[in-house]
Parts: structure tokens; C-alpha cells; sequence
């Protein structure tokens, strides 16, 4: 089978086709096998640019908009970046792979065994993977170079925009859940300060202290 034939260069055009640019973000999700981080029994569309339901009413992002936000972070490969929401791992192994290191939070334990797992397996190393409320962050980690939310709030979590050093960037969907805007933002001298629209989109909600109410 030649590389052209394989349906993981149909995800790679469907995400350039989505407006991902990014050369070595196109190049990660290359080298990351989304077959390895979907649930059981979906083998069959890992490679089909849909989200894939994981359990507790949460879902994979679908990967075009995965790479449009991680795309939004201007990653140039040598930050910290905080990544809240880890899912089974796709998303956090392609920050792995275009980053310094990944420190990611992921609220339910079973999912995040199973993403320990599923980036062991890839031999993917410079990730520690945190189980508890991702709204508040990771402050014992903090400063973040870039800081990644994938589920929905109206505005950014104070501890979020808190750990993010100045000049650094935090993509966010912004909105009630269930229809957003993802939101690029700069982390200025007076705060954060909102750059641009990435994409509409439907996310889950953010739950936690500084999130809904769980």
C-alpha cells in the first residue's frame, strides 16, 4: 500500500482542507496513529474526521479541530503547555510531539488510564498526565508557555489565564456548551486579551470549581 493510499493521509487532507497549514503540525498527525487512541471497536473510523463518544457523555474532538486549535497555540517546539480535557491521548500526543513537554489534566480516571496507555504505547515520554478538575489547572506546574482547554465555558477560568505566562497563547471554546466560537487569546501584561475566532464549533461543557457545577 503506498502512503497515498493510506486513510490516514485522508485525515491529513481533510484537516488541511478544514484550513490547517501548519507543516509540522501536518507532519504530527502523520506520525501519530489515531488508531491507537480510539476506544474499542472503532478502528474502523479512526481515520474519519468525526468525534468518537468515549463514555461519561464526553467525546473525542474531531481531529481537524483538534489541529485548528493546536494551530491557534503557535507552538514552535520548545514550550510547557497545559492541556485540559486529555481524552484518550490523540490530541496531547500530537502537543507532545510539536512541544517541549505536556502536562495534561483529565477529570475521569478511567479515561485517563486509558490515554496512559495509549500514549505509552506510542513511546510518547514528555507527558504528565494529571486526574482531577481541569478548570482550575495545574499551578504546581505553572508557568505555561500554552495553555489548551477542550471543553466549553462563557469565558476563561481565572487559574487558567493565571498560569499562562505573559506573551503566551490559551485557545478556548467560549460559550454555554453545545455551540461555540474557539478563541485564540494572548496573555498580555494587563491580562488576557482575545486575538481571534478560530471556528464555531460544539463542545462539551467545562465542569468543575471554575467551571458548571458538576
Amino acid at each position: 500500500m503506498t502512503e497515498a493510499a493510506h486513510p490516514l493521509e485522508d485525515l491529513v487532507r481533510a484537516i488541511r482542507e478544514a484550513g490547517v497549514t501548519d507543516e509540522r503540525l501536518l507532519q504530527a498527525v502523520r506520525a501519530t496513529p489515531r488508531a491507537a487512541f480510539v476506544p474499542a471497536g472503532h478502528q474502523a473510523h479512526a481515520y474519519h474526521d468525526v468525534p468518537l463518544s468515549i463514555g461519561h457523555a464526553q467525546v473525542t474532538t474531531q481531529p481537524s479541530l483538534s489541529a485548528m486549535m493546536i494551530e491557534g497555540l503557535d507552538l514552535s517546539g520548545d514550550e510547557h503547555v497545559l492541556e485540559v480535557g486529555t481524552g484518550l491521548g490523540f490530541q496531547t500526543a500530537l502537543l507532545a510531539r510539536l512541544s517541549a513537554d505536556v502536562v495534561t489534566i483529565e477529570r475521569w480516571p478511567d479515561i485517563a488510564q486509558q490515554a496512559r496507555r495509549n500514549l505509552a504505547g506510542q513511546g510518547i515520554r514528555n507527558v504528565e498526565l494529571r486526574v482531577g478538575d481541569g478548570s482550575g489547572g495545574v499551578p504546581d506546574r505553572a508557568p505555561y508557555d500554552a495553555v489548551i482547554v477542550s471543553a466549553a465555558l462563557p469565558e476563561v477560568p481565572a487559574p487558567l489565564a493565571e498560569q499562562l505566562r505573559s506573551g503566551g497563547h490559551l485557545v478556548q471554546p467560549i460559550g454555554p456548551g453545545g455551540r461555540e466560537q474557539v478563541m485564540s487569546f494572548l496573555r498580555t501584561a494587563t491580562g488576557l486579551e482575545r486575538r481571534r475566532v478560530l471556528t464555531p464549533a460544539h463542545f462539551v461543557r467545562l465542569q468543575g470549581r471554575y467551571g458548571f457545577p458538576v
